[in-house]
């Protein structure tokens, strides 16, 4: 079966990605279905057919961005996400980086402390091919004064160093703060017809952060089609899929409007990320 690039495909993910080749995928990036905080329209999703097929058809040294949490049942959390990163970790995946991704509002709970967060676990298939770090975190000091401070030169001599400026912003925290919700993770409103819509900065920060112009982005649970969006927009190659045909009609639009330049109809005004 052909892949069909930049495109939302109405389909099961398994079922579609069996027929890719081995190793054809440089990045996912996905926040699947996880234990039963949301309603899909009643589908389910096989996890580990689904990992299994994952580490089948990313490519060596490919990601894996997996944007997961946990229900509370009988007093309990699930534990679900550590599940699911075990698995895999067991099937042949690196847990490269297990991230924070934070939400700027909070569950309520009375027994608890408020729950703010969900991980974002990067999974890679052997050393990350592709590494941009994204430095927009401000520096606590860019200058420093060492009065009678030298240094030895290249012929031997020493010169005096008076002054050391540093860099204004340095290298992110793996804690990455998002506004949420209804016109913040994303101004096409749209999109809130999806149950679960996260960050549309949250999908284009990893995709960044992970992959180069024109490699193909995959998201095989792409829902509202926040991930094939954002991939377009940064010049990549997004491959989208969904078994909801809703869904899938979403996610097209969105994408055709990055393509047509005609936007989708706005929510209220949001505001951007903000990094801890």
């Amino acid at each position: 079966m052909r892949m069909e690039i930049n495109s939302i495909i109405c389909g099961d993910c398994l079922e579609v990605m069996k027929d890719w080749p081995d190793g054809c995928i440089p990045l996912t990036v996905t926040s699947p279905p996880y234990d039963e905080l949301r309603d899909y329209k009643g589908y389910k999703f096989d996890f580990e057919a689904i990992a299994s097929e994952l580490y089948r058809i990313t490519m060596q040294g490919g990601i894996v961005v997996w944007v997961v949490g946990d229900q509370v049942v009988e007093g309990s959390e699930t534990g679900t996400s550590f599940k699911q990163a075990l698995f895999f970790k067991h099937i042949g995946f690196n847990i490269h980086d297990t991230m924070i991704y934070r939400k700027n509002g909070a569950l309520p709970d009375n027994v608890r402390y408020f729950q703010v967060f969900e991980y974002m676990f990067v999974f890679s298939k052997g050393r990350p091919k592709t590494i941009n770090f994204i430095e927009d975190r401000k520096n606590r000091f860019t200058e420093r004064w060492g009065k009678g401070r030298r240094v030895r030169e290249k012929d031997g001599s020493l010169s005096p160093r008076d002054e050391w400026h540093g860099r204004e912003y340095g290298r992110r925290n793996n804690i990455w703060k998002y506004n949420t919700g209804f016109g913040y993770s994303t101004k096409e409103e749209v999109a809130f017809e999806h149950p679960a819509t996260f960050p549309e900065q949250l999908a284009a920060d990893h995709i960044v952060s992970w992959s180069n112009e024109g490699d193909i982005v995959l998201d095989p649970m792409c829902g509202s089609g926040t991930t094939p969006k954002q991939a377009k927009i940064l010049a990549r190659v997004p491959i989208g899929i969904d078994i909801s045909p809703e869904y899938c009609k979403i996610a097209e639009e969105r994408l055709r409007a990055v393509d047509t330049g005609v936007p989708v109809k706005e929510a209220r005004s949001g505001q951007g990320a903000l990094f801890e």
